[in-house]
């Protein structure tokens, strides 16, 4: 790595920060955001109060009822579904069925459906394992729950305590087993049933509707409510979902660059997220298009067919005894009600991989979670239009990924060997320069330096050298260099493919457990980090030899060279082996192009050019011809600047 590479990672690190400055919000845009907030907040704080003086009350009630009708026993029934109506209200006969799982099974996932709150108990996606070999199941049981709270005859009911009514299409579910494949689709109907004298009454319900589709890991989800309204109180004009899932660890390590984080989308905007693997809170106060649980590898979403009005989102790290635990996730999103008699919410629901292309194919930006450098358009068009596509090409004729990873690595070199040969040029040219650089640094060594300045760049003038024709071509490789580094790691193709000795080219790939942690490197030893590591202190020396004495103009540049390679052994070691084995390919093809170059460029014909340069007058440009010309008409010499 010369000057002119340095002088260009300065460049990128600007460029990324006046970005960054360039997009950030004004202070009147910041103000008018808080406001928002601050009234939404308001207002929900005002609505709680209310709810919260009501639950009170009913509470009194509900306590009252159970202990007298602990008192005198179970045996007697009335008294126990007296004590039922009196917490549930009209609801009281769906507060007791069965625990029964349903299950259901497509061609990627198995869903359990659970009458209890009429949710989906488990998910499991059937052409993946978790890192240790176990079934990949997204979340199960009591980990995650979803569902509303509504008041109705003067008492809160929370859809999560009250047992739903199974039905396959409008028939009462016959405990048969249920598939469905292919380009074929099932729809389970789970419904919740007020009271009417000691049963139920069939035409009023609110009811989950869950449509899956054979080969698709989207299905639509929704809320209907049918002759609700002398039951629901909906002044509000919404309610709020609740939907919560404590996420469960299905990798072997945690990308601290592609985190579990919650993403989401207001209605025709941009994609945001929280921070990743940090506890954060937000409330959106407009219409909310899409929210997802992001993992580095899959995600669960629910997307509002129209909008959510608004919405809370939280995750946050609880106490758990799961070993597989990882964070916890929630949200309220608001659900426009307006007419309870006959209502139709329209959401959809995914459970699956984050697959860039099967993302993109739904034309919701869902594909935004998958970072691949969206904050800087050269990343994420190289990464989408060049790497992504021939990671797809090449894996879809059954090659190993390790083989396609060499491919990519050659089409990339290919790519960029014009930029290569015309570095190696100008770097030709600076060797060639050298022994006269040597004698100019002799000459001045104890003189100004800004003289020995202007010598310097007056014979790369004259020679028809410009020292920073390596910096350009430089520019332009090191956006392929971060698209590759954002797009290793979160690409779901590399997970659990394993090459030579790496058994998963997401993950690190272990020769050597230690037995004990080194501070900044980890417990174990990565071969790929370390052969990437040695070709580029290797690689450090021979473009340092090649350049001599130039690449040591600036004080312990040499030093930070060299120091650079070691850094990223602790920072590579514990990250996608895939990505240090595609930087160890990167150079070792690198040391290729430079000796096919090198027997291709004479240095001697480009000392002759340059000294024939020298002897030519030095074309001016027109900027300074302009000087020389104001120079002149005010009487003064341009060469002395004296007056004549």
């Amino acid at each position: 790595m010369d000057r002119n590479s340095i002088i260009g990672l300065v460049l990128i690190f600007a460029i990324f920060v006046g970005f960054s400055w360039w997009n950030a919000p004004g202070e009147e845009e910041q103000k008018a955001y808080q406001q928002r907030v601050d009234s939404t907040a308001r207002a929900r704080k005002e609505l709680n109060i209310q709810d919260s003086l009501r639950r009170y009350e009913q509470q009194l009630k509900q306590e009252t009822s159970q202990v007298a009708a602990e008192s005198l026993g179970t045996t007697d029934s009335s008294l126990v579904q007296q004590a039922l109506r009196d917490k549930y209200g009209l609801f009281s006969y769906s507060s007791k069925g069965s625990s029964e799982l349903i299950a259901l099974e497509n061609d990627v996932f198995k869903l359990n459906f659970q009458p209890k709150g009429g949710k989906i108990y488990s998910a499991e996606l059937l052409k993946y394992k978790s890192h240790d070999s176990l079934p990949l199941v997204l979340f199960k049981g009591d980990t995650a729950r979803f569902g509303f709270i509504f008041s109705a005859a003067n008492r809160l009911i929370n859809t999560e305590d009250h047992y739903f009514q199974l039905f396959v299409g409008d028939e009462p579910y016959n405990g048969r087993s249920l598939k469905v494949s292919g380009k074929d689709s099932l729809t389970i109907n789970m419904r919740l049933f007020p009271d009417q004298g000691t049963s139920f009454n069939p035409n009023q319900y609110i009811e989950y509707s869950y449509k899956i589709f054979g080969s698709d890991y989207m299905f639509d989800f929704n809320i209907r409510m049918k002759n609700m309204e002398s039951l629901i109180d909906a002044r509000n004009g919404y309610i709020d979902f609740n939907w919560m899932t404590n996420l469960r660890n299905q990798e072997k390590i945690v990308d601290q660059f592609n985190g579990s984080a919650i993403y989401y989308k207001y209605y025709q905007d941009e994609v945001e997220y929280l921070a990743d693997n940090e506890d954060k809170e937000e409330k959106l106060p407009s219409k909310v298009k899409w929210v997802s649980y992001k993992q580095r590898f899959f995600s669960q979403s629910i997307i509002a067919n129209t909008a959510f009005i608004n919405g809370e989102i939280k995750q946050l790290h609880n106490p758990s005894y799961d070993p597989k635990y990882e964070i916890t996730m929630t949200s309220a999103l608001g659900i426009p009600v307006g007419n309870t008699q006959n209502m139709d919410f329209g959401m959809q629901v995914y459970y699956g991989p984050n697959e860039f292309k099967r993302l993109k194919s739904y034309d919701l930006d869902m594909e935004r979670q998958i970072p691949i450098g969206w904050s800087f358009f050269l990343l994420s068009w190289i990464n989408e239009y060049i790497v992504i596509n021939v990671f797809h090409w090449l894996g879809g004729w059954g090659w190993n990924y390790g083989i396609v990873i060499l491919i990519l690595t050659v089409l990339l070199k290919v790519i960029l060997f014009p930029i290569a040969y015309k570095t190696y040029v100008s770097t030709a040219k600076m060797r060639v320069l050298k022994p006269e650089i040597d004698e100019i640094n002799e000459k001045f060594k104890d003189k100004d330096a800004m003289k020995k300045q202007q010598a310097t760049m007056d014979l790369y003038k004259k020679a028809g050298v410009n020292p920073l024709a390596g910096c350009v071509p430089m520019l332009l490789q090191m956006p392929i260099l971060f698209a590759i580094f954002r797009f290793f790691p979160s690409s779901i193709e590399l997970r659990q493919q394993p090459f030579l000795w790496a058994h998963d080219l997401s993950s690190y790939d272990s020769i050597l457990d230690l037995g004990f942690n080194i501070p900044f490197y980890g417990d174990h030893v990565s071969l790929f980090t370390l052969l990437m590591t040695i070709s580029t202190l290797i690689y450090t020396k021979v473009n340092n030899d090649m350049m001599g004495s130039s690449a040591n103009q600036l004080p312990g540049m040499k030093t930070m060279m060299y120091l650079m390679p070691i850094m990223f052994l602790g920072l590579f070691n514990s990250y996608s082996s895939g990505l240090s084995y595609y930087y160890f390919l990167a150079n070792m093809f690198t040391f290729l192009q430079m000796y096919l170059i090198r027997f291709t460029i004479n240095e001697d014909k480009i000392h002759a050019q340059i000294q024939a340069n020298k002897l030519k007058p030095v074309k001016k440009s027109s900027f300074q011809q302009k000087l020389e010309d104001m120079a002149k008409h005010r009487g003064m010499d341009p060469n002395q600047m004296k007056r004549k």
